[in-house]
């Protein structure tokens, strides 16, 4: 072995580096040149879900005449055989005028007549592939070149397993780009980024600032009414930044106990408290070399607050339980709705840390003072309703776009979703049933049931859906006097098909009868 060390290292880091494994056995080849009487040397790939033998890599003087056939189909029974003798892990040494009587036959189909030598590509009982080598005419295969073949048998293990690991890699890459499109095509996208609806009109100004600010480090304060977006244009200034192949990593202020939140920002080391059976990673560190988006800053801690003015600072952290301070480069975006002015003056927010964030602050309008967005809004909800629930999809009429418009949205963005959802669920694939999702109908007219409403009673708090639902047919029921189908029925007026009109009604748990004269 030591005698062949040289070139074997050299044999190791070809069959390595090299990604392709036809070049791999062409450089291995070269290299063994002066070594081996070799006139041709090739790799054949082990398919067990097919029973054949396939050639994967071929060097030679004239590879293109060395195997009969690229690939060699095998029947069941044959290749067990194939497989038993691989197992084994033998050489065969083989010659027209002494063959090799211990070897299977079914390992010699396809091979030309001369002296070759055969091995298995093998590691803890599992064959993946088989070694050739012919030597050239008049050539004497010796003891020593047996010697030196064996040896390049763990090397071009690793070369055909790399490639076999590689070429999977590159059919579930394909199967993914190939869903990826599918579904991009479903939902009617170009790409996967966040769609910003209405970038071109209502929020035209607010991208502007966007894309100004995306191109710099700066910490960014994205201000606004809950339910506006802010999320989605935090999204935006990652994807168009320098980071975007970096981490988003999205932390909710309001929702992490002021117990956790050092922990959960910060990270802690194991034994820092009781509990903390493991070393935690905060989420300024999930995010180095991404951005980090803090929504509900204003809900952060006070000692959340002083910790965050210091990594902002000078980028450097404490995990709790650690002496060793941690480097970390985090862009910062943060968001609010609630008057971080008025909570400075109360003392509940820390005016340092307010510069240190409101360097760039962007203002996003409610959604009652940029309605232009509605119907752009609309369509992009009920696309998506109709993907969510399984449904045809149906476009916002005219009409529907007039109710929605009318309305003042104190849910903004989030509440026109939910709108729109609602819409699609009560339409069931025959049409947007905005009028009933927004409650219009429960406004407009009168129904023998006084207490119809979209409201709990005495108060503003919107019913459950369901509660809603029951509610409205009931007071259609009541005006068609429980008749359901015909130009005056229940299922006319609401849009639905009969059928499905009574299964609502049965699961709702709503007696028709009681409505008939």
């Amino acid at each position: 072995m030591e005698k062949f060390l040289r070139i074997m290292v050299d044999i190791w880091r070809e069959a390595c580096r090299q990604i392709d494994i036809e070049q791999a056995v062409f450089n291995i080849s070269q290299l063994l040149s002066q070594h081996l009487p070799l006139d041709q040397f090739f790799i054949r790939k082990i398919d067990p879900a097919k029973n054949r033998l396939e050639t994967v890599a071929q060097a030679g003087a004239e590879k293109a005449s060395t195997l009969q056939s690229a690939v060699t189909n095998y029947s069941a029974k044959d290749f067990q055989q194939l497989i038993d003798w691989c197992r084994k892990e033998q050489i065969v040494i083989y010659s027209e005028t002494r063959p090799d009587k211990t070897a299977p036959d079914v390992l010699f189909r396809d091979i030309p007549a001369g002296r070759f030598l055969i091995g298995p590509l093998s590691s803890d009982g599992r064959c993946i592939g088989l070694l050739y080598l012919v030597a050239g005419e008049g050539e004497t295969l010796t003891d020593k070149h047996i010697e030196m073949f064996r040896i390049l048998l763990e090397p071009l293990f690793v070369a055909l397993e790399n490639d076999i690991r590689l070429r999977e890699l590159n059919i579930l890459r394909e199967a993914a780009e190939a869903e990826k499109r599918s579904l991009l095509t479903r939902l009617r996208r170009g790409g996967l980024e966040e769609l910003v609806v209405g970038a071109e009109s209502g929020l035209k100004l607010v991208m502007e600032r966007v894309r100004t600010v995306a191109k710099s480090d700066v910490p960014v304060m994205i201000l606004g009414e809950t339910g506006t977006g802010k999320e989605v244009i935090s999204r935006e200034i990652h994807r168009l930044s320098a980071r975007a192949k970096g981490p988003f990593i999205r932390v909710n202020c309001g929702a992490i106990p002021s117990e956790l939140i050092d922990s959960q920002l910060f990270g802690h080391e194991r034994g820092a408290f009781t509990g903390a059976v493991s070393s935690h990673m905060g989420w300024f560190e999930r995010a180095d070399g991404g951005t980090l988006f803090l929504d509900e800053i204003g809900e952060l801690s006070s000692a959340g607050q002083v910790r965050l003015l210091r990594i902002i600072q000078d980028g450097w952290l404490e995990r709790i339980g650690s002496t060793a301070p941690t480097h970390v480069d985090v862009r910062i975006v943060v968001a609010t709705h609630q008057d971080l002015a008025g909570m400075i003056s109360r003392g509940g927010f820390r005016e340092d840390l307010w510069y240190r964030l409101a360097v760039f602050p962007i203002y996003l309008p409610p959604l009652r003072e940029r309605k232009k967005d509605i119907p752009a809004l609309a369509l992009h909800f009920a696309e998506k309703a109709a993907l969510r629930f399984g449904l045809a999809l149906q476009k916002p009429t005219e009409e529907d776009i007039r109710l929605l418009s009318e309305y003042d949205w104190p849910g903004n963005v989030r509440e026109l979703g939910s709108v729109i959802d609602r819409a699609a669920l009560l339409g069931d694939g025959d049409g947007l049933q905005v009028p009933a999702a927004l409650g219009w109908l429960n406004f407009m007219q009168s129904g023998p049931d006084p207490d119809i409403s979209v409201l709990t009673p005495g108060t503003d708090k919107l019913l459950p859906l369901d509660v809603m639902v029951k509610k409205h047919i009931k007071t259609v029921l009541q005006n068609t006097r429980g008749r359901i189908e015909g130009e005056q029925g229940a299922a006319s007026i609401l849009q639905l098909n009969p059928n499905t009109l009574r299964s609502k009604i049965r699961k709702l748990g709503i007696k028709s009868g009681e409505f008939r004269d």
